[in-house]
């Protein structure tokens, strides 16, 4: 079986970064995933309804944007990445413990995540590997729904439409304002 990990939220320059985990059944209908950049919005959510529902496993994991700043956006990528795999690890253990022994990972990028089971890294995964496609919807579309609620309190940066990254709405945003409660502050903002 294959787990397939992927982030969101490495390039914006507030609030966290979001990582998935994620084993699909061969039964999955497959035909609905994509990159998750290469979806519309209602496309992801969609997708995201079918994986939920239909995934062997699946686990997200954080890292807030303190972490990020103390120890670098990479790392903390790959500690968000750990702690969806133990979600999804454990929801995994509640199912059907004996099936993580077959487990291997494939993860999106260079790098992978200091996890106990052997993994691959492969740059563009999240475009040919379905469950890579899987985890990064998963991911995309956590990401942007915590950026929305905190459009809530933070309404003058308008996280509801560019979900922290540096869109030039939010680089004046950041000038004008100063930086927001949930703001990177290792990323410098240019105008």
């Amino acid at each position: 079986m294959i787990c397939g990990i992927d982030e969101a939220g490495r390039g914006p320059l507030a609030g966290p970064v979001c990582a998935a985990a994620v084993i699909l059944p061969k039964d999955f209908p497959f035909e609905i995933l994509n990159d998750s950049k290469k979806l519309k919005e209602k496309q992801r959510e969609a997708a995201r309804s079918l994986i939920i529902e239909k995934a062997f496993a699946w686990g997200i994991g954080w890292a807030s944007f303190f972490e990020i700043d103390k120890i670098n956006i990479l790392k903390a990528s790959l500690l968000a990445m750990k702690r969806a795999y133990e979600e999804m690890a454990e929801a995994l253990k509640q199912g059907n413990g004996s099936a993580i022994e077959s487990l291997t990972s494939i993860i999106d990028g260079l790098y992978a995540p200091d996890i106990p089971i052997p993994c691959t890294p492969m740059v563009k995964a999240d475009a040919q590997i379905p469950e890579v496609m899987a985890a990064s919807i998963l991911a995309k579309t956590a990401r942007d729904r915590l950026m929305g609620y905190y459009a809530l309190f933070y309404p003058e940066y308008g996280y509801e439409k560019h979900k922290g990254y540096p869109t030039k709405s939010h680089r004046e945003a950041v000038l004008t304002y100063g930086p927001s409660p949930i703001q990177r502050l290792t990323f410098k903002v240019k105008p």
